[in-house]
């Protein structure tokens, strides 16, 4: 009779707990530009965006929130890790497949952490953090240099499912994103036309699997849209008058209305925390040019696109819907960053911040409830597709860069002879990054540039113990040192 009563009481104790606990849904788009979402770029932004739009009057819109790289999979290892990648083996470029996972066994994420609070967790998406495939029969390793795609039935040993996740449905990445993946197996080949209407239709399933649970759920969605392959399917095609890539943002926008609606049918929109963003800004491939013909300005005021230094590269769409907690139709200006999930998790469920793990990340949650976020990181660090560093604190920004240290000429090959080392925004009067005060201000320079040496060297930025780099050779000037005299 005890033991019964017992067993009620925590049950009834642990519903109550899990009821306290939000919902979280975490979309992430791919290469999805600032400027893409119309509500941010009311005059230069033309593609429709009325779910975002939507999404963004029933919350806060962050106005200076930045990817914590400007391409893929540095980005995806800082939102799981609440870590920079670049403090990893993984110096420049994006991975391929084929090979041990980017996150290591011992590397805390904050879907392991959240399952351990009692969540259940799921990725619907792309993981792009590497994993091996091996064959079923043999446990022999498959080689990229022999498959393009790996084959149906390859299992994999060290996927997201191995990082924390409960379930995972979706694909590696855009190189062999016909290779359906659904948990630690590759179970179909699929045309890649199909795989944004999969993964809309997947997370809808998802979320309506949790009706009658009695745990929250941390359902990530990093989609692997608007990147390419740019492949809007029929339906899609010409509901824009920009293109594919236009169609292809609407119907990337279509798959955060069909989340909304899917939460309102098992009755949990009250009780769900939406995040929306983007890894990145929008990529070349987007045919930027084009666009910009059309009066489409995919980076909105910002210079630059994705896998610059500039902001164009990495200040992303960050929106953030909870009835009831966060104040809709709001505003934050504060900085932050992709980083910063995990600690705002930890600080959601009133845990500590962790001092093993999450080295780069600040709670952002004090900023949901119109506070001033109180950070022990002196400012953020930028990363472009080549590893070149920027360091930005308050209104200033630090560039080690002649040029765009990306895609967007002039790149650092095509600097003009002479130019600076280095360049200095103050990005509260120059968002467009158009006036360089390197060498006008070289105490700022130096003071910027000390501080991101100590956040590299201390394997951290934020308060705690000194935590250690896997990389030991980080370089901090890419294009060349300044040489003596011009160095601040």
């Amino acid at each position: 009779m005890h033991m019964k009563l017992y067993a009620l009481l925590t049950l009834f104790s642990l519903s109550t707990l899990w009821a306290e606990k939000p919902n979280i849904i975490y979309i992430i788009c791919d290469d999805l530009g600032y400027g893409d979402i119309q509500c941010l770029n009311p005059e230069k932004g033309k593609i429709p965006t009325p779910h975002v739009d939507k999404l963004a009057t029933q919350g806060m819109v962050f106005t200076d929130a930045h990817s914590g790289s400007s391409v893929c999979t540095p980005t995806r290892y800082g939102v799981l890790t609440g870590r920079y990648s670049w403090r990893t083996k993984l110096q420049s470029g994006v991975v391929q497949g084929f090979a041990p996972c980017l996150i290591t066994k011992d590397r805390p994420t904050v879907s392991g952490f959240l399952k351990n609070e009692g969540y259940h967790t799921a990725i619907i998406g792309k993981w792009h953090l590497n994993f091996k495939y091996l064959d079923p029969e043999s446990g022999e390793e498959y080689s990229k240099k022999k498959y393009k795609a790996p084959p149906v039935g390859s299992k994999i040993p060290d996927g997201p499912i191995h990082r924390g996740f409960d379930y995972f449905h979706g694909f590696h990445h855009a190189g062999n994103m016909e290779a359906v993946i659904e948990d630690d197996k590759v179970i179909a080949h699929d045309p890649v036309i199909n795989m944004l209407p999969r993964l809309t239709q997947k997370s809808v399933q998802y979320i309506e699997s949790r009706k009658d649970s009695k745990k929250p759920f941390f359902l990530y969605v990093p989609l692997g849209s608007p990147h390419t392959p740019i492949v809007p399917t029929p339906e899609w095609e010409g509901k824009s008058g920009l293109g594919k890539y236009g169609d292809f943002v609407m119907q990337t926008d279509h798959v955060v209305g069909e989340i909304q609606k899917a939460l309102t049918k098992i009755g949990q929109v009250d009780n769900t925390l939406i995040i929306f963003t983007s890894d990145n800004g929008c990529s070349k491939a987007a045919g930027i040019g084009e666009l910009a013909k059309q009066g489409h300005i995919v980076s909105a005021d910002l210079r630059g696109s994705k896998a610059d230094l500039w902001d164009g590269g990495h200040r992303i769409p960050f929106i953030v819907k909870w009835p009831g907690r966060v104040k809709p139709g709001s505003e934050s200006d504060q900085l932050i960053c992709l980083t910063d999930l995990f600690a705002t998790m930890t600080d959601l469920l009133g845990q500590k911040a962790l001092e093993n793990g999450a080295e780069d990340s600040v709670s952002f949650l004090p900023a949901l409830y119109g506070k001033k976020i109180v950070s022990t990181r002196k400012g953020v660090i930028h990363h472009s597709v080549s590893g070149h560093f920027a360091y930005r604190q308050g209104p200033w920004k630090l560039l080690l860069a002649k040029a765009s240290g990306g895609w967007t000429s002039p790149k650092e090959k095509q600097a003009p002879a002479g130019a600076a080392p280095g360049q200095l925004y103050d990005m509260s009067t120059d968002l467009g990054e158009k006036k360089n005060l390197y060498e006008e201000k070289p105490d700022m320079v130096a003071s910027l540039l000390a501080l991101l040496e100590k956040d590299i060297k201390r394997g951290r930025s934020t308060k705690g113990p000194k935590s250690k780099n896997d990389y030991n050779n980080i370089k901090l000037w890419k294009s060349g040192e300044p040489k003596k005299g011009k160095r601040p």
